[in-house]
């Protein structure tokens, strides 16, 4: 039986984390596993806490906030299993989850990482995921398979390769790591594990979903539905996706697509939704990209706001 590592990334969420861990605590019945915490620099430091309360699993804690790929990269590194389940501190685990995916790895050696079903946990009938269409590069879009769809089911026999995972939840083959490195650090929050499933595809894996697996999602509890900073890091990390990836002729059109429709759409929207903080996030967005190269690290949004 291969070694599996659950790791999760807490930040100011406590109650939130706790929720995750009494859920795998409840439905794991995988005997081959360790859990990790990693805390993102919150405010108040909950391990001493945990350790009491959760004597079998580990938490390691870092003074910054390293964001969402720093905070798992920093996990890895602490990590010994074969397989590596990164899960948003955000969700709960359902019966079989790490089974059923565990199985997907060691079954089927072309596939490199695999993400299960998600269902909204608010709206536990409704899908959130059911794998991803591939990405239309010249735009910057793609289809988040069978979402807001009540679940009858209709995904369930569909299990093998997908355009992406979900960051929300997904299991990771440790040779994939080795062959196409970790995540990358400067996304921070949001289009980094997207940019890490082109990578990975690039080294020669696919990127699977296993509608058979459940979790759910309470989704954006960490930076809100229609905050300022994830309004100015899904803008950002948007154009940075498309300079990381795309090939010349789609970087020309998705920039025209991008400042001819994208820009003056948005900017209506916010104007009337009386949002100026939001038209303030997209600008600042689309500057980083002009000013930075795109392996820069410098995050482009006060510090005091994500540390």
């Amino acid at each position: 039986m291969k070694k599996v590592s659950v790791i999760t990334v807490n930040f100011n969420q406590p109650s939130v984390t706790e929720a995750l861990l009494d859920s795998i605590i409840r439905y794991n019945h995988y005997q081959n596993m360790e859990v990790i915490v990693a805390d993102n620099g919150s405010q108040i430091n909950p391990l001493p806490l945990w350790i009491n309360k959760y004597p079998n699993i580990r938490f390691i804690r870092s003074e910054v906030n390293l964001g969402f790929a720093g905070g798992n990269n920093f996990a890895v590194r602490q990590a010994d299993g074969d397989y590596l389940f990164f899960v948003n501190n955000d969700t709960e685990f359902r019966e079989g989850l790490v089974e059923k995916l565990a199985k997907i790895l060691e079954e089927h050696p072309e596939a490199g990482m695999v993400s299960p079903k998600i269902r909204f946990y608010h709206e536990p009938r409704i899908i959130q995921y059911a794998g991803f269409t591939p990405m239309n590069f010249y735009t910057c879009r793609n289809r988040c398979i069978g979402e807001y769809e009540e679940d009858k089911g209709q995904y369930d026999h569909s299990t093998g390769p997908t355009g992406f995972i979900h960051g929300a939840a997904m299991m990771v083959r440790r040779e994939t790591i080795r062959k196409a490195g970790l995540m990358a650090e400067n996304f921070f929050l949001y289009y980094e594990e997207m940019d890490w499933c082109e990578r990975i595809r690039r080294a020669g894996f696919q990127s699977w979903v296993e509608p058979q697996a459940l979790i759910y999602h309470k989704e954006s509890v960490s930076v809100g539905k229609r905050s300022p900073l994830k309004e100015y890091f899904m803008n950002r990390n948007r154009i940075l996706f498309i300079r990381r990836n795309a090939s010349l002729p789609a970087k020309i059109f998705f920039f025209l697509h991008f400042f001819i429709l994208v820009i003056p759409r948005n900017l209506l929207k916010y104007a009337d939704e009386n949002r100026t903080d939001l038209i303030s996030s997209l600008f600042k967005a689309i500057w980083w990209n002009f000013t930075h190269k795109k392996d820069s690290d410098e995050l482009g949004y006060p510090i005091n706001i994500i540390r």
